[in-house]
């Protein structure tokens, strides 16, 4: 028989728990059961005075960010009204139907509290905590970058000294009456961006560093940390120096022009339009787990290449890894770099292009280079003697005798000027030449194999699932706190698998799928 209609009796009260209305098999209590956040009440205490009105408490802020991430939610005001739906979150957050959730605004005011050096922490943290799971091998490094859009469009770019003259008033007036709108254009924007050498990021560890001991002498000692503090600190400032001189007549386009949204972004192209944004850099653990070891975010106009030894170094010293091998595409296999990584006795296996132009005459390959005479010899015999260094472009000049080139049969594709050939060696071409030795091995084929399925699956996941290829918040130091959020609860996912969740589905897609399967999610998915 057909039941009466459903009685709608939702303004009666009901005493209930949420322990009972919560599954046991919910991903959010196996987070809680495994993962114990209250060491951020530590780190963070310094951030707050003894007396006045309590805050929201810090590890609550840190598991809004962490559901956020799992749940693929674009907005903290979305994100709280998801919580406010979902007894699991509730119940993870230790808030009862009846108590008030915090609103979205209080976890702006939290962020700019805490501060990057906050999040950097909790990201290593992260780190070691996969480390001490057994989860990070440490022999072998994968390193890549990937273009993510700022919360700014193009449109928003205006000439320096318009933003220069519109800031004028603001500075004029900055100490009568209210302070100015941050969301206006301000003094950031009147030059280009120059952070204070003195005010870097302070590490992580309020204690004083521990002294190493130094053989040198005392004044010696004090040289060493002269020239170590006038060194841009990359990793630090997020940024490259804004006062060093640009390469020969070229002018990045951020020198020029700034986006009246978000100053810190740089234009760059994504899927053949340009945009504004950043690039986010990292540096992956080779092992099976896929722990990423490094994250960076700076702006467009930095290239990938520029954070590759700054950003292995920290790695390296901050989680004590005897890095042997690094992997990485032809961007990396910069002079600099391959030059870099042998004295840290780490192999490249990056592939070396040849950026020589197509010509008539032979390419710099075609000549033999003698070591032992430091000198080169041209296909015909003839011998390119040393004639010089140029420091401003970093190469050595070999030149043959005039009186050989001209009667050469071979002349027209030795040269076509009146004097002999000429032929510039960078200074540092023989860490190119074992670079490309290495190319030759069937080890630098398996590293580039395990490249494409290891780093940049990362990046697809974090794009598709969890809102990475735009970035919500503005601002250098507020997107690299968005970054490393992203990046240490990536690897808290590998870690949960370890720990006994397995292969199950988490609540924004898997937390455990191969990296073949990643891979091809990731070529598949638009871009």
């Amino acid at each position: 028989m057909l039941g009466p209609p459903k009685l709608r009796l939702l303004d009666r009260p009901v005493a209930v728990s949420l322990e009972d209305l919560v599954p046991a098999d919910n991903f959010y209590r196996y987070l809680d059961a495994k993962l114990d956040l209250s060491f951020v009440r530590t780190w963070v205490a310094d951030c707050y005075a003894d007396q006045g009105r309590p805050s929201i408490d810090p590890v609550v802020f840190f598991k809004l960010q962490l559901i956020l991430f799992f749940e693929g939610v674009r907005s903290e005001r979305q994100l709280m009204q998801t919580v406010a739906l979902n007894l699991a979150h509730r119940r993870s957050l230790g808030y009862h139907l009846d108590e008030p959730l915090p609103d979205h605004s209080s976890l702006t005011r939290i962020r700019e509290r805490l501060g990057l050096p906050i999040f950097a922490r909790f990201f290593e943290h992260v780190v070691e905590v996969c480390q001490a799971a057994g989860l990070v091998w440490g022999a072998e490094v994968v390193v890549d970058g990937t273009k993510v859009r700022a919360n700014a469009d193009i449109d928003s770019l205006v000439p320096r000294w318009y933003a220069a003259a519109k800031a004028h008033p603001d500075g004029l007036f900055a100490g009568d009456g209210d302070p100015a709108d941050p969301r206006d254009a301000g003094a950031a924007l009147a030059t280009p961006p120059s952070p204070d050498r003195s005010a870097a990021v302070p590490p992580p560890d309020a204690a004083t560093p521990t002294r190493l001991p130094f053989r040198g002498t005392p004044d010696a000692e004090r040289d060493l940390a002269a020239a170590n503090e006038a060194v841009w600190k990359l990793l630090d400032t997020c940024r490259l120096d804004p006062d060093w001189p640009p390469s020969g007549p070229y002018r990045r386009i951020t020198d020029l022009r700034v986006s009246a949204t978000d100053p810190d972004a740089a234009p760059l192209r994504v899927g053949g339009e340009p945009r504004l944004g950043y690039h986010d850099h990292y540096v992956v653990d080779a092992g099976r787990a896929r722990i990423i070891l490094g994250a960076l975010v700076t702006p467009a106009d930095v290239q990938d290449n520029q954070s590759l030894l700054d950003l292995l170094d920290r790695a390296r010293f901050r989680y004590h890894l005897h890095v042997r091998r690094a992997i990485g595409d032809s961007k990396y296999a910069t002079g600099e770099n391959l030059r870099g990584l042998a004295e840290r006795g780490i192999r490249a296996y990056m592939p070396v292009v040849d950026y020589e132009q197509s010509s008539p005459f032979f390419r710099h390959a075609d000549f033999t280079y003698d070591a032992a005479t430091d000198s080169y010899r041209c296909p015909n015999g003839a011998t390119l003697t040393y004639r010089g260094n140029s420091y401003t472009t970093r190469v050595r000049s070999y030149t043959a005798p005039a009186s050989a080139c001209q009667p050469c049969p071979l002349r027209a594709r030795r040269t076509d000027g009146k004097g002999g050939r000429r032929l510039n060696r960078p200074f540092d071409e023989a860490y190119r030449e074992q670079a490309r030795q290495l190319q030759t091995t069937a080890a630098y084929q398996k590293a580039l194999r395990k490249r494409q399925v290891w780093v940049e699956p990362l990046f697809g996941e974090a794009k598709d699932w969890h809102r990475l290829r735009r970035f919500r918040l503005r601002g250098l130091r507020k997107v690299n706190g968005e970054g490393l959020l992203v990046a240490a609860a990536q690897n808290l996912k590998r870690w949960l698998t370890r720990t006994g969740w397995g292969r199950r589905h988490g609540p924004a897609g898997s937390l455990a799928l191969s990296p073949s399967t990643l891979a091809a999610a990731s070529l598949t998915a638009p871009r």
